[in-house]
């Protein structure tokens, strides 16, 4: 039996990024096999890309902070991953290995980055399988071009009354056929190789109150239906509910965890984050602050599971608090704070409708 570890997004800005894990890194270093998401680009080279929104990038020195405070594979299926050019893409992949991470969802080309990655502990053989449904133009690897393998959806509006032009609508989401039919292909490839297949999105609505697209449902549903054993996802910036679908987990979204957006009043004012803060009502910047997030978004987690050669033995969460500067800190139990994320879990959980049993075991809490 061993065990795995999942966080959400992971993006020092500080020099220190060793400091960002001080109140984690015991509880990451208990894993087997650790995994983060990265939303940072390690270089110190490259030229911004028009297509992104926002960005920035820190030192590749960050990668060993990642490996120094407990993880081994690092996801960069991310919308940002070529923020900086294929420089930097290239130099954040150099910077995981050199660390000893193991970079996921990423490749020269389309078929490298689809490849699996296998991590073998205690003679339990794990592929962690990465997909980006967030995708500024060009991000995607194709047969000839670098980039993250997708996972892209589709977004339509049905008319509530369609003899009505004008009238509200309902938004309809569902995911690209040649994308989902990719992913289902690397999990039963993966299966022929693997003891454990695990599934990672960087997907979904942010900054948004518990809603799940139409897409995420349908992904998750046919990766598991195709052997997948568990399935996690990010980049909303705050939690989202829990399924268990024909007894596997989804966790729609790990949230945040280690991750800066510093603040000034230069950056408050813009319009593109006058919007972002018009998605989630009662977020104010927080000038001088390191973490100018949704308030919710200050509850997250540490994804735990048990292992062993038959699949997912066991799976649950620590609960976590993100505090103003950026710095996660897990939470036990007499603290009226993990009691706060397991209600909001629990309430998310059913605003969505998923179906999901947590209990509460010492430090964990389970998922059934």
């Amino acid at each position: 039996m061993i065990t795995f570890a999942a966080v959400g997004d992971v993006g020092p800005e500080r020099e220190d990024a060793d400091s960002l894990f001080a109140n984690v890194a015991e509880e990451i270093g208990t894993a087997d096999l650790a995994f983060l998401q990265l939303e940072m680009t390690l270089t110190e080279r490259g030229q911004r890309v028009p297509q992104t929104r926002h960005t920035s990038k820190t030192s590749p020195k960050a990668a060993h902070a990642f490996r120094r405070a407990g993880f081994h594979l690092a996801s960069w299926a991310s919308n940002h991953a070529l923020d900086w050019g294929f420089e930097g893409f290239r130099d954040t992949i150099k910077a995981l290995e050199s660390a000893g991470l193991t970079p996921l969802g990423v490749g020269e080309n389309l078929a490298e980055a689809r490849r699996p990655r296998i991590t073998e502990v205690d003679d339990v053989r794990v592929a962690v399988l990465a997909y980006c449904s967030i995708l500024p133009a060009d991000y995607w690897a194709t047969g000839n071009r670098p980039g993250v393998v997708p996972l892209r959806a589709f977004t339509v509006f049905e008319p509530m009354e369609p003899d009505q032009p004008g009238t509200p609508h309902h938004m309809r989401t569902f995911p690209h056929p040649d994308d989902l039919a990719g992913l289902l292909d690397d999990i039963r490839a993966a299966r022929e190789e693997a003891d454990v297949v695990l599934v990672s999105a960087h997907w979904g609505i942010h900054f948004t109150h518990a809603q799940i697209a139409d897409y995420q449902r349908a992904v998750a549903h046919a990766a598991i239906d195709a052997g997948a054993d568990l399935v996690f996802g990010h980049h909303a910036h705050i939690l989202k509910g829990i399924e268990v679908y024909r007894g596997k987990a989804i966790f729609y979204s790990l949230g945040n965890f280690a991750i800066e957006l510093p603040m000034d009043a230069e950056h408050a004012s813009r319009p593109t984050f006058r919007h972002l803060l018009s998605l989630h009502p009662g977020w104010e910047p927080d000038i001088g602050g390191m973490y100018n997030f949704p308030p919710d978004s200050r509850k997250s987690m540490v994804l735990r599971c048990e292992l062993d050669r038959s699949g997912v033995r066991r799976v649950g969460f620590r609960p976590v608090h993100i505090d103003r500067m950026a710095v996660p800190e897990m939470l036990e139990p007499d603290d009226p704070r993990f009691a706060e994320v397991v209600e909001y879990v629990t309430r998310i959980s059913a605003e969505e409708g998923l179906s999901v049993r947590l209990t509460v075991e010492d430090n964990l809490v389970t998922v059934a």
